[in-house]
């Protein structure tokens, strides 16, 4: 017998089970991960997120899943709709809440449903379509889809996309054959750049989270913070997540540190999936020309080399990151609204804005960081 379940938090799920469905090993929406936010403070009502995950069950065994949200905001989603929500309730509507199939705070293309086979899928997609019509919902959205999943959305969901900068591994052996393939004003900005935060005088180095004390946890979440605070944000990941992470996840976590008389002053955070390094928190308490792009950037293209990943993902936004040797590459998110007219005004101007984007692309690898005679990554 098969049964759909609404779940309002992870804790009755078989973690293995849950995991099983996880084809490339993804950490953002690994059991461990998505259920440590649940457990360790990082998802509350006051910040706008209610756990409503979608869960098939066949015969008592866990067989399609969809992590998912009641949003009261779109805040910590970073595929944005604030003007659709303006405009909806600028009309007499409530944009809010909507219903959300993400990872909570990670802008990381992932899979969203969890399934084995196609057919599962689509029921996953039929069961956010009942859940958002049967609560009265405005919308429901799916953000950062993998193009594996896109199939199971039929032309009822918008299609939206945006550009995120990632570096492709072509099979090199050291950094230095990454930057031979670069043009030469970029191979010596970034050699300059390793120049300075070498000369530092911090100790510079990755460390894997298993390896990790308690004391340094809490010094890499205190830096962490700092970045939030000086942006005028609010830091949402606590120190018993972030400790959590550490002793679930052990060396799927990676820290690029600097250390000065043994004590962390910068620090960037990473997670690893089977082919994919993600980089995720950055936080300094000193100014050290080239710090940031050595800890963020040329420490994780150093690791993808050395463990034989494919692909670097640091992080949303930042055209900078072109300079270091990242591209753009395409991001999918797609979104059910139920109000016809305003299904169609949103459509209309969709069109418009993947015009801009098409051409946005083309502007941006006119400045590829890759030298024309060799081949792009």
């Amino acid at each position: 017998m098969t049964e759909i379940h609404v779940l309002d938090n992870l804790a009755s799920v078989d973690a293995a089970q849950w995991d099983a469905l996880i084809a490339d090993g993804n950490p953002f929406v690994c059991y461990a991960f998505l259920r440590g936010m649940e457990e360790h403070g990082c998802l509350r009502h006051d910040y706008g997120w209610q756990a409503h995950h979608l869960a098939i069950y066949h015969d008592g065994k866990l067989v399609a899943a969809a992590p998912a949200y009641l949003k009261g905001n779109s805040h910590g989603e970073f595929v944005f709709d604030f003007s659709w929500a303006n405009a909806f309730e600028r009309a007499g509507g409530d944009y809010y809440p909507k219903l959300l199939g993400a990872a909570p705070y990670s802008p990381v293309p992932g899979p969203r449903l969890l399934a084995t086979n196609d057919t599962d899928k689509r029921k996953l997609v039929a069961g956010l379509v009942a859940e958002t019509e049967r609560l009265g919902l405005s919308s429901a959205h799916v953000n950062f889809l993998l193009e594996a999943d896109l199939p199971a959305f039929d032309e009822r969901w918008l299609q939206r996309f945006d550009w995120q900068f990632h570096w492709h591994n072509r099979g090199y052996r050291h950094f230095e054959a990454f930057l031979t393939g670069l043009t030469g004003k970029k191979r010596k900005n970034i050699r300059q750049e390793r120049r300075q935060a070498s000369d530092s005088g911090l100790q510079i180095a990755m460390e894997a989270g298993s390896t990790i004390s308690d004391s340094d946890w809490r010094a890499l979440h205190a830096l962490y913070e700092t970045t939030f605070d000086m942006k005028g944000n609010h830091a949402a990941m606590t120190l018993p997540f972030f400790r959590h992470l550490g002793r679930s996840l052990g060396d799927r976590v990676q820290v690029a540190t600097a250390r000065m008389d043994g004590r962390i002053v910068a620090m960037a955070l990473f997670m690893v999936g089977n082919s994919t390094l993600y980089g995720r928190y950055w936080g300094s308490v000193v100014e050290v020309p080239g710090l940031h792009f050595e800890l963020c950037y040329y420490l994780g293209i150093e690791f993808c080399i050395a463990n034989q990943l494919q692909t670097f993902e640091p992080g949303a936004q930042g055209e900078h990151k072109m300079a270091r040797g990242f591209l753009p590459t395409r991001t999918h998110s797609r979104h059910y609204l139920v109000n016809e007219s305003f299904d169609l005004a949103v459509r209309n101007a969709l069109v418009h804005e993947a015009h801009s984007r098409e051409a946005y692309y083309e502007e941006l690898m006119e400045h590829s960081p890759y030298a024309p005679t060799r081949p792009r990554p």
